[in-house]
């Protein structure tokens, strides 16, 4: 394959050791230059994913990178598509499309299959910009996973592409990651490796510098530079949960999720969790449904299956009693259809042929379809004869026959939703609601009246891309990575 010249593929030494949050400030980076850069990834297994323009789906990840690197989306950027709906099996999304569902063996041989289609959306993103950064996935010195692989070193050598290796010294042990990764790679693969990140440090770079020394000596690769720890990063997680529960001096509203076993878009409530005036938490496994004026129920990749284990956990009677004593339930995509009656799944698309009886708190009967819904939306919701605009997205395989009122009205003229006759229970299929800060505070007004200030969660995600490319091009020696640009980079060491 003919090699781009500016396209670098960014692997880690582990999951979680920042290969997405530094593709994306690589992204603005190159593009704050004018450099027209795409982000790719061959294969990604998230349950959080977004919808084209092109009408597909793709790993959330690769859309915030596209945004880092002001660009449209399209399902090019993120080929392969995994999405677990079990602990051994997952639907496949070839190009934007559910291809098949598979156990992991069967996957494990299907990537013969798959990196074709990975090697022609590489290529058209190459012949439409003059960059691509590519993300991997895990790390690439996971000898089980190396035969036909697609997502790390197997592709960069298909494709002939220049790589770095990221490691977070937060989790301790950085030294080790990074020159055992290196010892387990190939000879080929080992000289494509143009050195080393490591994200994360906190503390005085001095200390760090004999270590540093040490492994760019035993290694024969150069430390690209030392990324220090970015504390309150507001970017969207590729599937890690932010389970934590911050403590605000003072909230107007209280809001409780419960994690799912196979919870999809959780991203639908960072716009929650971040609010001022806003108690969030998430409520884990054990762990009561309590103590809050709203209950959200969230999407998920297996609704019946996490229906059966929100019974096991109890949280069906949290949610009645909630009720009861006056609360508010909300339901996105799979929690919507969860608080209708019945939920059908007649070909045994997300598991076990069969149906369920929903929670019975809507007019509602779904039926899951082999056709996924993916569209992005735009239109107007209507809660107690107020209303507000908002922007999302649909990615669902239900279909629903709604008998209660519907509040949400797409600019097509078609509507959405479901509203209870005693207006206590509220869903809707639309993800990425409350990105809207109008409709957030028209939720609040319905919940319990509450006037919250307006928060605008796409300005938090712009300045976490801009702090992210900020601290690269002050650490980072952007000439080793990009040596026929003209860049500039790694200005001081100080934090």
């Amino acid at each position: 394959m003919r090699r781009t010249s500016q396209a670098l593929m960014v692997q880690g030494t582990t999951s979680d050791a920042g290969k997405s949050v530094l593709v994306a400030g690589l992204c603005r980076v190159l593009a704050r230059q004018g450099i027209m850069v795409a982000p790719f990834k061959p294969q990604n297994m998230a349950l959080n994913s977004a919808v084209t323009e092109d009408g597909g789906e793709i790993g959330r990840a690769q859309a915030v990178q596209a945004q880092a690197a002001n660009v449209v989306a399209t399902v090019d950027m993120n080929p392969v598509l995994i999405k677990p709906n079990s602990d051994t099996g997952a639907q496949i999304i070839i190009q934007g499309k559910a291809h098949a569902n598979m156990d992991a063996v069967g996957f494990h041989d299907y990537k013969r299959f798959a990196m074709p289609y990975v090697l022609d959306s590489f290529e058209k993103l190459s012949s439409r910009f003059d960059s691509v950064v590519i993300e991997g996935a895990g790390s690439p010195a996971e000898i089980n996973l190396r035969a036909n692989d697609i997502a790390n070193m197997g592709f960069a050598e298909e494709a002939d592409i220049p790589v770095i290796i990221v490691a977070d010294i937060d989790r301790g042990g950085v030294f080790a990651h990074l020159y055992g990764t290196l010892a387990l790679l190939s000879e080929s693969e080992q000289q494509r490796v143009k050195g080393f990140v490591i994200n994360r440090f906190r503390g005085d770079i001095s200390l760090l510098e004999p270590g540093l020394d040490w492994l760019e000596e035993k290694t024969g690769k150069p430390v690209i530079g030392v990324l220090p720890f970015l504390h309150g990063l507001n970017i969207e997680a590729e599937d890690a949960i932010d389970a934590s529960h911050d403590i605000k001096s003072s909230t107007k509203l209280s809001v409780a999720v419960p994690v799912l076993t196979r919870i999809s878009n959780h991203t639908d409530f960072d716009a929650l969790r971040l609010h001022p005036d806003i108690d969030f938490r998430y409520v884990g496994k054990g762990e009561r449904l309590d103590n809050a004026d709203l209950i959200v129920l969230p999407g998920t990749k297996s609704v019946r299956d996490d229906l059966a284990y929100l019974r096991e956990q109890g949280w069906d009677k949290d949610i009645y009693k909630h009720l009861r004593f006056g609360g508010k339930v909300m339901g996105i995509c799979g929690g919507y259809q969860m608080l209708g009656n019945t939920i059908a799944d007649p070909k045994g698309i997300e598991g076990s042929a069969g149906s369920s009886d929903g929670l019975n708190l809507l007019q509602l009967d779904t039926v899951l379809e082999s056709e996924k819904q993916l569209t992005n939306v735009n239109g107007t919701l209507t809660l107690e004869n107020r209303s507000a605009p908002f922007s999302g997205y649909e990615i669902h395989a239900g279909r629903s026959t709604v008998g209660d009122k519907q509040p949400v009205s797409f600019d097509d003229k078609q509507f959405d939703g479901a509203v209870s006759s005693d207006n206590q229970v509220f869903g809707t299929y639309v993800h990425g609601f409350f990105d809207s800060p109008e409709v957030t505070q028209l939720v609040c007004r319905w919940v319990n009246g509450a006037d919250i200030e307006s928060f605008a969660i796409n300005d938090e995600k712009e300045s976490a891309i801009d702090r992210i490319a900020d601290a690269i091009e002050q650490h980072l020696d952007l000439v080793k990575l990009w040596p026929d640009l003209e860049l500039s980079g790694k200005k001081d060491k100080e934090f």
